[in-house]
C-alpha cells in the first residue's frame, strides 16, 4: 500500500485535513509524524482537554488545537482517535455528526474498544479502521496493526495505512479478534522489554559499573539484538543457541532463566493482557481504561 498519508479516496472528493482527537503519547507522535512526512501544519487539527496538553502540542508543533473536539473534525476528512479507552464512547458521540458531514476516515487507536462499538456510537456516516500501534511511535519505530470495518474500500484503507505508516510499520489483520492478542504483544509489549532491560541495568551496576555505562550497555545490546533478528534469516531460537557456547557464560544465564521458568512466565504475562484485551472489548467494559 502507498505510504503517502496525504493520498485521498478513489472517487470521492475526501477533505485532505486530518483531526487528531487526545494529545497524549501516541497523539503527539501521530502529529510529529505527520509533520516529518511533510504533512503542512495548516492541514493538521487536534483536540485535548488538558490545557497543558494543548499548549504543548501548539509550542511544539504550530497546529491548530481545540478543546472541543467537534469543532476540530469539522473540517477534517481524516480522524485520529487517540484518547483512553474509557473516553471514546463520549467522545464519538460528539464528533459523529460532523464526522458524517464529511464522510470521514475515522481510525481509531484505542485498546479493546471493537468496531462494532465504533459504528455504534460514530453512525453509519464514516468509514471506521482499528489500530494499535505502540510507543515506539514517538520515535517513529512503531509496529503498529490495522483491521477494518466490513466494506471499506481499498483506497480507503491505504489512507489508514499511509497515516499510520508515518510512526512506523504497518500490516493489517482480516479477523478483529487478533487484535486482541496483537494488543498483549505489541501494545503492551515495550513495557516487557524496559522490564527486562531494567533488571539488566541493575544487574550491571551491581557488577562495577557506573550507571551510564550499563544504560548504554543495555540499550545497545537490546536494539543490536532486535536489528540482528530483523536482518537475518535464522529464528530467534537459532540465534540464541549461536550465542550459547557450550558450558559458558551464555549457557549459565540462559539455564538460570529456564530453570525460574521464564518461557512459561512471559507467555502466561501475554496471555493475561490478552485476555483483558478480551474484557475490554466486552459492551459493558467499553468505558473502562486498560
Amino acid at each position: 500500500m502507498g505510504n503517502d498519508p496525504r493520498s485521498g479516496y478513489a472517487g470521492m472528493q475526501a477533505r485532505p485535513e486530518v483531526a487528531v482527537i487526545g494529545l497524549g503519547k501516541i497523539g503527539c507522535s501521530l502529529v510529529a509524524g505527520l509533520l516529518k512526512c511533510g504533512y503542512g501544519r495548516n492541514a493538521l487539527f487536534g483536540a485535548e482537554t488538558a490545557a497543558e496538553r494543548r499548549e504543548y502540542a501548539r509550542d511544539s508543533f504550530g497546529i491548530r488545537v481545540y478543546e472541543d473536539a467537534a469543532a476540530a473534525v469539522e473540517c477534517a476528512g481524516k480522524i485520529l482517535l487517540a484518547v483512553k479507552p474509557r473516553h471514546v464512547p463520549a467522545v464519538a458521540h460528539a464528533i459523529a455528526r460532523p464526522a458524517a458531514r464529511n464522510e470521514a476516515l475515522a481510525i481509531s487507536v484505542a485498546a479493546g474498544i471493537r468496531l462494532s462499538s465504533l459504528r455504534a456510537w460514530l453512525g453509519e456516516g464514516c468509514t471506521i479502521v482499528r489500530a494499535m500501534p505502540n510507543t515506539p511511535a514517538a520515535v517513529g519505530a512503531s509496529i503498529t496493526v490495522l483491521c477494518a470495518d466490513p466494506g471499506v474500500a481499498e483506497a480507503q484503507r491505504e489512507a489508514a495505512d499511509g497515516l499510520l505508516r508515518s510512526v512506523g510499520t504497518v500490516f493489517w489483520v482480516e479477523d478483529e479478534a487478533l487484535l486482541d492478542t496483537v494488543t498483549a504483544v505489541s501494545g503492551s509489549g515495550p513495557a516487557y522489554y524496559f522490564l527486562v532491560m531494567e533488571a539488566m541495568i541493575a544487574a550491571a551496576e551491581e557488577g562495577g559499573l557506573s550507571a551510564e555505562q550499563a544504560r548504554l550497555l543495555v540499550y545497545r545490546t537490546a536494539g543490536g539484538s532486535a536489528e540482528l533478528a530483523l536482518q537475518s534469516k535464522r529464528d530467534v531460537a537459532s540465534l540464541r543457541q549461536e550465542v550459547s557456547s557450550p558450558g559458558g557464560t551464555t549457557e549459565a544465564a540462559i539455564q538460570t532463566l529456564l530453570d525460574g521458568g521464564m518461557p512459561d512466565l512471559i507467555r502466561a504475562a501475554v496471555r493475561a493482557a490478552r485476555d483483558r484485551s478480551r474484557e475490554l472489548s466486552e459492551p459493558a467494559a467499553d468505558t473502562r481504561e486498560r
